[in-house]
């Protein structure tokens, strides 16, 4: 349990340009306080003394405003920085050299069974506000960026941005990928077409027709607008001419 502690003070230090020494990184850096109350936890959790390890968890919530299972596996190492506001599933798994800012989530989509929560491999950088949700794998050295949601697994050293996230760069260099050639809009019409074309030929055979629309129809011609004078104009003209045949 030292062991992890000093791996977690360490990371605080290597990645925190602000701390200025390892004493004031065991006093006053939330993350480290989290980590150290789970793994209190965890140890409960494992010895079967669920509901205490649950209270323990939910008491270092209340202290540190982050939020982690007992049941979740964090290796020593792992840099939580500022931390409000992150959560830690209970089948999620982080390694070493992982750093998470505030904010972040790694949880489920509420579907699955069984392994629901992603597992972080080393030397992650999860930036704020990201959400990680299924039980995947973020490769090793991914970046994830602020705000992005992530539902697929992630390759080793790849980049990872947007609503729902997608991969940018892996180690760097802009991948050549499918997802950023196809539009999702040019294949609903496709299929949209697809469909109408096997309806028409299933009519066609029923009814021994053929269906096909004129120009006029796939390309009608709106009429002209009507300005107000020329509205008025007509009624005017349409009042005369009721009149004369009513004489």
């Amino acid at each position: 349990m030292f062991k992890r502690l000093r791996a977690d003070i360490n990371a605080a230090k290597r990645n925190d340009p602000a701390a200025r020494n390892k004493f004031e990184i065991w006093l006053t850096y939330s993350g480290v306080h989290a980590l150290s109350w789970h793994r209190f936890a965890n140890r409960l959790y494992k010895m079967h003394l669920k509901l205490l390890a649950r209270m323990v968890s939910q008491f270092a919530k209340f202290l540190t405003g982050i939020e982690i299972h007992p049941a979740a596996k964090i290796e020593g190492g792992v840099f939580i920085d500022h931390g409000m506001g992150v959560v830690i599933g209970e089948t999620a798994e982080v390694k070493s050299g992982v750093v998470i800012y505030q904010g972040v989530t790694l949880g489920g989509t509420g579907k699955e069974k069984g392994k629901r929560h992603p597992t972080i491999e080393k030397d992650v950088i999860i930036s704020a506000g990201a959400k990680v949700l299924g039980g995947f794998t973020v490769g090793e050295g991914a970046k994830i960026g602020a705000g992005a949601v992530v539902l697929k697994e992630v390759p080793p050293h790849a980049t990872v941005v947007g609503v729902p996230g997608r991969v940018v760069r892996i180690r760097g260099e802009k991948p050549d990928l499918m997802q950023e050639k196809t539009d999702p809009n040019a294949e609903e019409i496709r299929v949209l077409k697809c469909r109408i074309h096997k309806l028409e030929a299933a009519l066609e055979k029923l009814t021994g027709e053929k269906y096909e629309c004129s120009h006029e129809e796939l390309f009608p011609v709106p009429e002209p607008e009507k300005s107000k004078g020329e509205e008025e104009l007509s009624e005017d003209a349409l009042l005369n001419f009721s009149e004369k045949e009513e004489k």
